[in-house]
């Protein structure tokens, strides 16, 4: 297949593009900058300039390819709204070109779930008001679109994708350990993040573009719910650190911004993913990946 990858340079559509490609397709990456083009190029793919909210662009890329995987996000918490209506409408334009073909998209989405303290499943419809959930309106817009003749489905992420080169909520922790001189979790530090390698979480982009049915809810989960605190043992001994409880009420002033997630008790399955895909997660768990060193010396 002919793939158009938006995000094609980000943490992970840089691991979906190898992935296309070792599989045999060929794959044209969203390039907004003569410096992602380049990236795209080096990893075998073919650029094509725009950007998420060039929606004609957009149109057209999608309209030329056989199928449409989706990863890019403007991770922008100042223009936190802006950004999660950019996102939709590039699904909406896409999906529209896609429309009557049962051609495959694939849209990123995230696995925060409406209630907090159970497993989530992919039976479980998108919540917009979950803490977290920054890609429901688009897993909504996705879904929307497999009454329209699109193959459309989404792959929902876990708060934790891991593995070299990661940015997000791992290396934030371990920074704000550095900072505060201990590691801390939350109370008893028993809540539960869901984590996944990129690397694993890439092959499940490529297994739904391959085969999942309209409507498809999949989720990229390796590790069903790490406990808080085992992840904050994890980085205490990467650091050399003493680790810590850190009361509730004291959330804001130890992590900062992510104080708002890190006492969240979010568990996720992907049992169903397993079995309709035939999806195997093989790279390290989070805590196993924390072990090997790598976050505490890129």
């Amino acid at each position: 297949m002919r793939v158009f990858v938006t995000g094609a340079t980000g943490f992970i559509g840089s691991a979906v593009v190898p992935e296309l490609l070792a599989a045999g397709h060929t794959v044209v990456g969203l390039a907004r900058s003569d410096r992602a083009a380049a990236a795209v190029t080096a990893a075998g793919a073919r650029p094509f300039p725009g950007a998420l909210d060039d929606l004609d662009g957009l149109r057209r890329a999608a309209d030329a390819a056989d199928g449409v995987i989706h990863t890019a996000f403007i991770h922008d918490f100042a223009t936190y709204t802006d950004s999660v209506r950019i996102d939709a409408r590039a699904v909406t334009a896409m999906g529209e070109a896609l429309a009557g073909s049962d051609r495959p998209l694939v849209v990123a989405s995230g696995t925060a779930g409406p209630v907090q303290g159970r497993v989530v499943t992919e039976e479980d419809a998108a919540d917009p008001g979950a803490p977290g959930a920054l890609r429901a309106p688009s897993e909504q817009a996705t879904l929307a679109l497999a009454g329209r003749g699109v193959r459309a489905s989404v792959v929902r992420l876990p708060p934790s994708v891991h593995g070299r080169g990661d940015h997000a909520l791992v290396p934030v922790l371990i920074s704000i350990a550095r900072e505060q001189g201990v590691s801390g979790y939350l109370g008893d530090g028993a809540n539960r993040w869901p984590a996944v390698h990129r690397l694993d979480a890439a092959r499940l982009f490529r297994l739904a573009l391959e085969q999942a049915p309209a409507g498809a809810r999949l989720h990229a989960v390796d590790d069903e719910g790490v406990p808080f605190r085992e992840l904050a043992e994890a980085v205490g001994k990467g650091l050399g650190l003493a680790v810590a409880s850190v009361p509730p009420e004291d959330a804001h002033a130890h992590f900062g911004w992510l104080g708002a997630l890190a006492g969240m008790d979010v568990p996720a399955s992907s049992a169903r993913t397993r079995g309709l895909v035939g999806w195997r997660p093989e790279r390290p768990g989070l805590l196993a990946d924390l072990a090997e060193g790598h976050y505490f010396t890129e």
